[in-house]
Order: C-alpha cells, then sequence, then structure tokens
C-alpha cells in the first residue's frame, strides 16, 4: 500500500504539527476574537448516520474560500482535511462523535491554515462537498476495489450451484513445519466462503450452509503445538461461523481443492530490532511507502512526522540536532527512517511501540552502564534458596551439569545441592538465576515419549527335487551246451557258465542296476516290466523308479520391544552353546556363545513426528556340533545393522537376502545312455531347485498415554 504525504501537508507537520489521535490529544488554544474575524473559521462540528454512511457536517463562518486538502492513513484508520485560511472557532480541539465508525474529530491550527482529523475504528472511503457554508463530509465503506480498506477475502459463489451447501466435516492437522491446517470437507465446490481478520481472530463464514450438530462445538487444539489454540464452530442464520483463534505473530493462507477447503496458519518469527515484522525474510522493509521532499529541515521535525505516519511513538534525545534535505519517493518508512538516522550518525532502540532514538555513541555508553549497573546489583543482590523437585530427569544428573566450571545458568555466587532420596535440587542464587532456571527445568523436566518397535523377520523357502533312474537285466538260456546272458556282474558270469555254484543276487545279474535315491528320508516309486518268450528261455526285467519333492516353508519371527526416545534397548530368545577354551597357561575353561532372535534399537522421535532409529536384528540357530571340542557348535546367522527414518506407525522393509540354488545330475552308461529315447534306459537324472528368502520389516509407533502391548 503506498501513501503519498503531499508537500503542503508535510509543511505543516514540519513547522510542529502535532497529529492527536484521541479526546485526550492537547487542545491548542483558539483563535483570538481579533485574529479571527478577518478570516473565515470554523463554528461547529455535527454528525450522523443514514443508511451506513455517516455525514459529517462543518459549519464555517462564510462560504469556504479555496480548495480543501484531503488525504488518509489506514493503520491507524484516519482522515484529514485541510481547510486554508481558516481559523477554529469552536472553543475546543477535539469533540466526541460516535457515529458508525467514526470515534472523533480534533482540530489543528497552524498559521492560517486548520486540520480537521477524524479518527475512525476502520479505514473507510471520504468524500467532501460544499454546500453554502457548510462543508459536508460523507464516510462510507471502502470498495473492494481498495485493499487497504477491508481485509476479507471471499471464495465466490459458483453459478449453476445448489442453493443450499453442507459441512460434512471439519479436521485439525499439524503441517509438517508446525503450521496450523484446518481442513473443512464441504458438499460441493461453489460454497461462498468469507475470510476476514476480527481483532486477534480469524473468521470464516461460509454462506447459505448448514452443518451437523456433531460439529457444532469447540475444538481446543493446544496440545497440537501450533500458532492456534481453538476453533468455534457455530451455526448463524443461514450461515455457518469458523473461529479460529491464533497466537503471537502470524499469518494465514488458504485455497480449495474440489470440495476441500484447507485454511493454514502459521507463525511469524518477531526481531525486536525490525520495525515492521513481515513474514517473508527475503523482504528487508515492509512497511507503508510514503513521499517526503524537504529542504534544510530540521531532523527533529522529519522525525515528529514519521512518528505521526506510524502507530509508533518515538523518544528523540535532546542532543539529536541539525538540519537535512532529502527527497524520498514511495518508500518504505522504515527504510525512510533507517536513512536519516545513518545520515546523521544516530541509532535506535525499539521496545514494543516505542522506539528511542540518539546517537549511537550515546546509546552504546547508555547500554554499557546499564550491563555494569545490573552486575553490580547482582553482585550485592540477597540470595534466595528454593528447592526444585525433577519429576521425569535424574536430579544428579542436572546436578553434575550445574556442577561444571563452564556453566552459565547460576552465578558466581551461585551453588546447588542434589537430594537423590527424593530427587530434589536445593538451588541457591539471585531472584533472576532462580527465575531462569525455573523456565528452563520446565522446559526439560518433561515426559519421555515412549517407542514401540516391532520387527518381523520372514524366512521364505521354496524347493523342488526330481529324481530318475533305471534297473535293466536280460537273461537268456540256450541249448543243453549251456545258458547266456548279457550284462551283470562276474558272479553272475560265473554262476551262467558253472565256474561258480553261488546263486548271485539279484542286482548282480542286471545289466544296469541305478535306482532313483529316497529324497528327505521318502521312499521312490517303482515299476517294473518284465518280458519272456513262450518257451520261458529269455528274459527281459526293466524297473522305472522316480521321486519328485516339492516343499515350500515360511518362518516368521516377530521381536517387539518398548523404550524411552533416545534410550538403547534390546531383546532376545534363544540358547547359549558350551564350548572349551584355553588360555595362555594351559588351563581350559567352559564358555558360551549365544544362538539367539535379538533386537537391539535405539529410537529418535523428530520434531516433525517420525522416528529414526539405529538397529541391530540377529537370528543364529545352532547348526552341528563340530568334531572338535574345543569349537563347539557351528551357527547359522543371519543379521542386519542400519540407520533408518520412518514415519510413526510405518512399515520398512530394512534388509532381505535371496538365495537359488539349481543343480542338474545325471550318470549314464557311456555310449549306451546317448542312444536317443533308448538311451533313457542307461542312464540316472536328478534334478534340484531351491530357493530361500529373508525379509526383515520394522514397525515403530509412538506410543501416547497408556498403551497396552498385545
Amino acid at each position: 500500500m503506498t501513501r503519498t504525504i503531499r508537500l503542503c501537508a508535510v509543511l505543516m507537520y514540519a513547522v510542529g504539527t502535532i497529529f492527536t489521535t484521541g479526546a485526550s490529544a492537547q487542545t491548542p488554544a483558539p483563535a483570538t476574537p481579533a485574529a479571527a474575524e478577518g478570516r473565515n473559521a470554523i463554528e461547529s462540528i455535527r454528525a450522523e448516520q443514514n443508511m451506513g454512511t455517516v455525514t459529517i457536517r462543518v459549519t464555517l463562518r462564510r462560504p469556504l474560500d479555496g480548495q480543501l486538502g484531503t488525504f488518509s492513513v489506514s493503520n491507524p484508520a484516519r482522515v484529514a482535511i485541510d481547510f486554508p485560511a481558516t481559523s477554529n472557532a469552536t472553543g475546543s480541539g477535539s469533540k466526541a462523535l460516535n457515529e458508525g465508525d467514526v470515534r472523533s474529530a480534533n482540530l489543528v491550527q497552524v498559521a492560517d491554515r486548520t486540520r480537521l482529523v477524524l479518527n475512525l475504528t476502520r479505514p473507510l472511503a471520504v468524500e467532501t462537498k460544499t454546500e453554502g457554508r457548510d462543508v459536508v463530509i460523507n464516510l462510507t465503506a471502502a470498495t473492494s476495489k481498495s485493499p487497504e480498506a477491508t481485509t476479507t477475502a471471499r471464495f465466490v459463489e459458483q453459478k449453476g450451484g445448489p442453493d443450499q451447501h453442507n459441512i460434512n466435516d471439519i479436521a485439525f492437522r499439524r503441517g509438517k513445519d508446525g503450521e496450523a491446517r484446518l481442513v473443512i470437507d464441504l458438499s460441493d465446490s461453489n460454497t461462498g466462503i468469507d475470510i476476514r481478520q476480527q481483532g486477534s481472530n480469524l473468521v470464516l463464514e461460509f454462506l447459505k450452509t448448514s452443518v451437523p450438530d456433531r460439529l457444532k462445538r469447540r475444538l481446543d487444539v493446544t496440545d497440537f503445538g501450533t500458532p492456534v489454540t481453538d476453533v468455534v464452530t457455530t451455526q448463524q442464520g443461514n450461515a455457518v461461523r469458523v473461529v479460529v483463534t491464533p497466537k503471537g505473530l502470524w499469518e494465514h493462507s488458504a485455497y480449495q481443492s474440489d470440495n476441500q477447503f484447507v485454511l493454514e496458519v502459521k507463525s511469524v518469527q518477531e526481531d525486536p530490532r525490525k520495525l515492521v515484522q513481515s513474514s517473508n525474510k527475503a523482504v528487508k522493509y515492509a512497511g507503508e511507502k510514503l513521499s517526503l521532499n524537504f529542504q534544510n529541515i530540521d531532523v527533529r521535525s522529519v522525525l515528529q512526522v514519521i512518528a505521526d505516519f506510524t502507530n509508533f511513538n518515538i523518544i528523540t534525545s535532546d542532543t539529536v540536532s541539525g538540519s537535512l534535505t532529502l527527497r524520498l519517493k514511495d518508500v518504505p518508512w522504515d527504510q525512510a527512517l533507517e536513512i536519516i538516522l545513518q545520515a546523521k550518525g544516530l541509532d535506535m532502540r525499539k521496545n514494543g511501540n516505542v522506539i528511542w532514538i540518539a546517537p549511537s555513541d550515546e546509546l552504546a555508553t547508555r547500554e554499557k552502564l546499564e550491563l555494569e549497573a545490573k552486575s553490580q546489583i547482582q553482585d550485592l543482590e540477597p540470595l534466595r534458596t528454593e528447592s526444585f523437585q525433577v519429576n521425569y530427569h535424574k536430579a544428579k544428573a542436572i546436578f553434575d551439569f550445574l556442577k561444571q566450571k563452564d556453566q552459565t545458568m547460576l552465578s558466581k555466587r551461585g551453588s546447588v545441592v542434589v537430594d537423590e532420596r527424593t530427587n530434589k535440587l536445593f538451588v541457591t542464587d539471585v531472584g533472576a538465576r532462580l527465575d531462569d532456571f525455573r523456565r528452563l527445568l520446565t522446559e526439560i523436566d518433561v515426559p519421555v515419549r515412549q517407542v514401540l518397535i516391532e520387527a518381523q523377520i520372514v524366512e521364505a523357502s521354496d524347493a523342488f527335487a526330481r529324481n530318475i533312474g533305471m534297473r535293466l537285466g536280460v537273461n537268456m538260456a540256450g541249448n543243453a551246451a549251456g545258458r547266456y546272458s548279457l550284462g551283470g556282474k562276474l558272479s553272475n558270469t560265473g554262476y551262467q557258465t558253472g565256474q561258480i555254484s553261488t546263486v548271485p543276487n539279484f542286482g548282480d545279474s542286471l545289466s544296469w542296476d541305478n535306482q532313483a535315491p529316497s529324497l528327505s528320508s521318502k521312499n521312490v516309486g517303482a515299476l517294473s516290466l518284465v518280458l519272456w518268450n513262450s518257451a520261458a528261455t529269455r528274459f527281459l526285467n526293466l524297473e522305472v523308479s522316480a521321486l519328485e519333492t516339492d516343499g515350500r516353508g515360511k518362518v516368521v519371527s516377530r521381536p517387539r520391544v518398548m523404550t524411552a526416545d533416545q534410550t538403547e534397548a534390546t531383546i532376545e530368545q534363544g540358547t547359549e552353546l558350551p564350548y572349551r577354551q584355553s588360555t595362555s597357561s594351559g588351563a581350559t575353561s567352559i564358555a558360551f556363545r549365544k544362538a539367539v532372535l535379538a533386537l537391539k534399537v535405539k529410537p529418535q522421535i523428530t520434531p516433525d513426528g517420525k522416528v529414526f532409529m539405529t538397529l541391530d536384528v540377529n537370528k543364529d540357530t545352532p547348526n552341528e556340533r563340530l568334531n572338535n571340542p574345543d569349537i563347539g557348535y557351528a551357527i547359522d546367522t543371519k543379521h542386519v545393522k542400519t540407520e533408518v527414518l520412518v514415519e510413526n506407525g510405518g512399515t520398512v522393509v530394512i534388509g532381505g537376502i535371496f538365495q537359488q540354488d539349481i543343480r542338474n545330475n545325471t550318470a549314464k552308461v557311456p555310449l549306451l545312455g546317448d542312444i536317443p529315447v533308448l538311451g533313457y534306459l542307461f542312464k540316472e537324472n536328478e534334478r534340484q531347485d531351491t530357493k530361500t528368502e529373508l525379509l526383515v520389516f520394522i514397525t515403530p509407533r509412538i506410543v501416547s498415554d497408556q498403551t497396552l502391548v498385545r
């Protein structure tokens, strides 16, 4: 917003004009009758209100000669009107009006001009006209085209929507940067919404809208830690009003997406040395703009102009003197003040809405003397002793901190004593240091938040195996000269030729004996076939054996542990296996190694509600005992150690191992096993496909109040 102070008005300030702001302002001496007889004068001021317009009627001694000078200021809301060649004949410098948004009027007479200042409750549009001896001033509500005249923003209703709207739900959330987010679900996107600042509150009005009874309530949202303390929803006729109460310095923004309306309120950090607070850190100057054009004007007069333009009280030291010439156009007033101070070697100190201006050396000297005086007072101030009950910390830990040489909480005369039995601290120091320690203890002595961490270790296996084998035998009985056989071992051949009389085993008489082996202690299945001629003199024995296994398994382990924020916790279950160990002297002893399922974790809750964890997950299982007694058992181990950031209640996979073992083994008779089709009679096939997978899941949950672990 740009405000331009015209040269005529500025010159009046320069010669000592004082912008009075209320009925208690100093009243200048009215013009003497002798001086007033030769020029025009203001005789009376009347005010009336009609249809939202406040009319101020100023009656003069005779019709106005010349042009009125008018300008307005939005903060604080004022309208100033200059009457040329006119004196004040009302007998008073102020008049209470209290009509509509007009509170009072002040009259200030300087030389041959009189300025009428109207003090308003909010910015208004002004129109002036002359009717004979009367000057009529009409004050009306500013139109929406004037951004400084209203603080209302409206989401305009769309044409074609329903005549009545509804609010389905109202939710309050905390944003990731600590801002307050009020989310309102609407029945449709055509709802008209008015947003305005009313005092220290934000007021939302949903036009032609109704709200269910369950949402007509007050929400106390202080515990969310946002700039908003409560939200009140009420039905006001044909509209719904939502009043949001923020605290401190804040700014707001609003947007609508389809049927969802969102209001965000953010905190604004106050800079005590900054004259005008701004949410944009990149903007150094954020004051309203003004224009100044002076030549050889006294510095104190320029400072008075800026004081009247703003809502600050400026106190100027007696040592401020001199004059300057400057021409500034549309410059933020806080920048203009800084330019003036730099030009004259001055500095300022801000305390609330009061600015103290003096030479830089004078301010530095004064502050140095104040600090020295405070230090001397602290050395002479009587000591007090107070006891502090520590609830959630160990008093001994705080005591050890306060006993350090480089601590700054206690003065050089302060002392502290701890009672570990009652967990109390007894502090002796001056009152200011005791107050500081009390505030510190309030900040740190709070319940520690707790986290429930659950790990899920999933071991999945998928095994497939197939074995196929053959057994083949051929035997032929010939004529009386003898018997003939094909295949079989030497013992079978000797028996057939009569060289030995021992009857051979059946397996020794087979041409190919390679039965499929068993799998997982399961016997193979077999299919046999015997062929012979009609005289039973020639035999063919054939056996096909085969076995196929397909196994799937899953092992789930779920260790869980609850611990305080930033405190390490461990939980484990398993077996301790003994082994023998020797010392350098030759003596032996029995030691133990752990084969356990263990979860070791140290959580840290972040300010935005997430959980950062240092994790160590271990799953060991005993394998087999080794022949060497000094070594003991072999241990199969699965171990993952990492650091991870997870949302509250979220689940993340922190590790995984996948293994696959594929084997194809073939045993065959050379040459015969390579014959197409018939070669299967002379070979054995074994196929294995084993898959194993390990996954580790972690789920942290921040525990609030009393939570039962199931």
